[in-house]
């Protein structure tokens, strides 16, 4: 038997408020701050630190996205 996992079965990684932070160009506080008035995208609570999904954060960068015509 392979200890090798499939990639098409296995969970996506979990991001890092660190991580989503760089990625959106804003300071891991505003994360904080915006999770404090549910703003922000979902994250998720797994033991004392919180994740993100990446799918989760491009829904919410996607709800942002201004519908004006260019």
């Amino acid at each position: 038997m392979s200890a090798e996992v499939d990639d098409a079965q296995s969970p996506e990684r979990l991001l890092t408020p660190d991580e989503v932070a760089v990625w959106l160009g804003k300071p891991k506080a505003t994360l904080y701050a915006w999770r404090s008035r549910n703003l922000g995208p979902r994250g998720i609570r797994v033991g004392n630190g919180l994740r993100y999904r990446r799918t989760e954060v491009e829904r919410w960068l996607d709800e942002q996205t201004d519908d004006r015509p260019d």
